[in-house]
């Protein structure tokens, strides 16, 4: 004890005093540790602002250049008005979209209809009942499948679908409204697989347990108790396969015949983004016909976000119920 005693008096008066009980060097990490995470704290405070702030910047830019457009032409002419022949010489030109409203409204059911079950069967199928080899395969498969380019498939359905369907139902053309819903609903499948996939692991097992217990079989489990569960990510699933069918171009412009016709099953129509990819290139800039393709853009831009709030409304009530 003695000797203990002597060492701690045997250290300098001036170091005691700076350090008082040896605890100088962790206060001093601690220090540097909160001043780290404040920095991190405002790198991830800055990448928000950032995000929302493209957002916005987005939603301005798309207002300002879609509504003089509009005002010009008037709204129920432009959203109602079933004719687009904004080059027109021997008449006066025209500037209504509803044929590309309807087309992108039903052409995105028509691709939900189709993708969305068998999405939800894989994804089911995956999670719950396939064994690991045949699920490390299908999964390889889906990747590969979001890893495609949208000009791949519609290369491929260009020159095998659309003859098929010329070819099996005796049309003149097969880039129809058909073509445009089948392409469409196998692009949105690995966002649906993927997303359904991982809410339907990530529900608890003693659900599935407790419903087991109670005499269900696994087929009733998956339907009744796993897939309530996660509804919320099966909801988020077909919101982003509903943004990826809406928002797809270039597959589309090479299916679907680029018409602007009222939609039918078999004929050849226009969706809202291939009007806007198809024309902007000649529009001159400052005529009309540049301003109304900046006001699809509005349309499609204002659709989406709909969409997306009604979703989410069903979503928030159906927990909240």
């Amino acid at each position: 004890m003695e000797e203990m005693k002597f060492t701690r008096s045997a250290r300098p008066a001036e170091q005691q005093q700076a350090d008082p009980g040896g605890r100088y060097a962790p206060v001093k990490k601690r220090g540097g540790r909160e001043v780290m995470e404040w920095l991190f704290h405002l790198v991830f405070l800055l990448c928000g602002v950032v995000a929302v702030a493209f957002v916005l910047f987005i939603s301005l830019y798309l207002i300002v250049s879609g509504l003089p457009a509009i005002r010009e032409i008037g709204l129920k002419d432009f959203l109602l008005g079933t004719t687009w022949a904004p080059t027109a010489t021997t008449v006066e030109p025209s500037y209504g979209i509803l044929p590309f409203i309807l087309t992108s409204v039903y052409g995105t059911a028509g691709a939900v209809l189709i993708g969305v079950p068998v999405g939800l069967m894989t994804a089911i199928f995956l999670a719950k009942a396939a064994p690991p080899a045949l699920t490390k395969l299908i999964r390889t498969a889906v990747e590969l499948l979001a890893g495609i380019p949208s000009v791949v498939y519609g290369l491929v359905g260009m020159i095998v679908l659309v003859p098929s369907i010329q070819k099996l139902f005796g049309l003149s053309s097969g880039a129809c409204l058909l073509a445009a819903v089948i392409v469409l609903a196998i692009m949105i499948l690995p966002s649906i697989i993927n997303v359904s996939e991982t809410a339907l692991r990530a529900v608890p097992k003693e659900y599935e347990e407790a419903s087991l217990a109670l005499g269900a079989t696994e087929t009733e489990t998956w339907f009744r108790v796993s897939l309530p569960a996660a509804g919320s990510g099966v909801a988020t699933a077909v919101v982003l396969g509903v943004g990826r069918a809406i928002g797809e171009a270039m597959a589309i412009i090479m299916v679907a015949g680029n018409v602007a016709n009222m939609p039918g099953l078999f004929r050849s129509v226009r969706f809202l983004t291939t009007a806007i990819a198809s024309e902007m290139s000649y529009a001159a800039v400052g005529s009309l016909q540049r301003n109304a393709l900046f006001s699809i853009g509005l349309v499609l831009f204002l659709f989406i976000m709909l969409i997306n709030v009604l979703l989410n409304v069903f979503i928030k009530g159906k927990k909240e119920g």
